[in-house]
């Protein structure tokens, strides 16, 4: 099913305003802050320092908040083939692993979000392929596959990176097909990864400080 989140329905009707005020406690906060991901509700919110620093270890607050994780990391190229093997009908897509073992694939679009349950096979070949995916933490760190126009992104980011990348695809879209400036602006996202800044002037995806990632 395609659906939009809070965040990405303020996206559709125009604009993407900057998030300045903590999510938790309604503090200023810097164009660099983290991110925690409510557990009741599953919403991504702005956090201050002094808040990220609560969240730190999953037990803080009961489990009610995680922080999301800073780490990217490349995959392999090598074993980029293994990717291509799973069941994906789309070139970009990004993969959440839940709490119960299960892998959510979700694959961006200027309206929304489509997502599907990857099957289990799928996963077990991506996890032998890069081991390093044992170690990810459920609903907060995702795999961000690229396979678009010959492009070989395999990575492993924040959560909050993937809803970057939607808000990269909403601003750039024009017309039926996304127009000739939609793709550089998403390899210029991926660059991003490597070491830069993958927002697109600093902005964040969400208005109001909450963003869902379901």
């Amino acid at each position: 099913m395609t659906y939009r989140t809070p965040a990405l329905g303020r996206l559709v009707s125009g604009g993407i305003p900057s998030a300045d005020l903590c999510g938790l406690c309604g503090a200023a906060i810097p164009g660099d802050h983290r991110h925690v991901l409510a557990t009741a509700d599953l919403m991504l919110r702005c956090a201050c320092r002094a808040c990220g620093l609560l969240f730190e270890k999953d037990a803080a607050a009961n489990g009610r908040y995680r922080l999301v994780p800073q780490r990217r990391v490349r995959l392999g190229s090598a074993d980029a083939d293994a990717a291509d093997r799973i069941g994906v009908p789309v070139g970009l897509v990004f993969l959440i692993p839940q709490p119960d073992g299960s892998v959510r694939a979700h694959y961006p679009s200027p309206l929304g979000i489509t997502r599907a349950t990857l099957q289990d096979a799928d996963w077990q070949r991506l996890s032998a392929r890069w081991p390093v995916l044992g170690t990810m933490t459920p609903l907060v760190e995702a795999v961000l596959l690229n396979s678009v126009r010959g492009s070989r992104e395999r990575w492993l980011v924040p959560v909050d990176d993937c809803y970057r990348l939607v808000a990269v695809i909403r601003g750039h879209w024009k017309g039926m097909s996304g127009g000739r400036d939609v793709w550089p602006a998403v390899g210029g996202f991926f660059a991003g990864l490597g070491g830069g800044d993958p927002t697109e002037g600093g902005t964040e995806p969400w208005a109001s400080g909450s963003a869902n990632p379901r």
